[in-house]
C-alpha cells in the first residue's frame, strides 16, 4: 500500500519480492581466463554495493575474488573443455558456482601444511560458510556461498 503526504510518495511496504542480483560468464579455458574471472567477479561485487547497498568489507571482497579464482582455476585444469562462472548475491550474501564438463568430483585432502598444491578446495571450505559439490547433465557443478560484510 502506498500514502501520498504532500505530494511526496511514501512506499509501505513491497509488493513484489527483490531478486538477488544474478550474473553468469562463460569461460573456454584459454590463457587469461582466470583473470577475467576474477574482474568479472570485481564488477559483479561494485554492481551489489551500487544497486542493493551492499557493505561487503575488505576482507569479504578478498575472500570472494580468492574464490572465484581456486574455483576456476579447479576448472580450468580438470575439465576438457569450457567451463561457466555464476554469481548470485544480496546484501548479506554471495554464492559462487562454477559449472565444468568434468563429471569428477573434486577431492578434499586432509591438512598438510607440506603438500605442494591441492589446496584449493581446502581454502574454499575455509572462506565459504557452504560448499556443495554435484553432478550434472554436462559435469558438475561447485558452489560456495560466502557471506558478505558483517551481516
Amino acid at each position: 500500500m502506498t500514502y501520498y503526504l504532500d505530494r511526496a510518495v511514501i512506499p509501505t511496504g513491497f509488493d513484489v519480492p527483490v531478486e538477488p542480483l544474478r550474473r553468469s560468464a562463460h569461460f573456454t579455458g584459454e590463457p587469461g581466463c582466470i583473470a577475467e574471472a576474477r574482474t568479472f567477479a570485481a564488477h559483479f561485487l561494485q554492481q551489489l554495493r551500487t544497486e542493493w547497498c551492499a557493505t561487503i568489507d575488505e576482507r569479504a571482497d578478498g575472500a570472494v575474488l580468492l574464490v572465484v579464482s581456486e574455483l576456476v582455476t579447479n576448472a580450468d585444469r580438470h575439465s576438457d573443455g569450457p567451463y561457466i562462472l555464476e554469481l548470485e548475491g544480496t546484501a548479506n550474501a554471495l554464492t559462487v558456482a562454477v559449472y565444468d564438463s568434468s563429471a569428477s568430483l573434486p577431492r578434499v585432502f586432509p591438512r598438510n601444511p607440506e603438500r605442494v598444491g591441492r589446496h584449493g578446495l581446502e581454502i574454499v571450505r575455509a572462506l565459504a560458510r557452504d560448499v556443495t559439490v554435484e553432478r550434472v547433465p554436462v559435469g558438475k557443478r561447485v558452489r560456495a556461498v560466502l557471506n558478505l560484510g558483517d551481516a
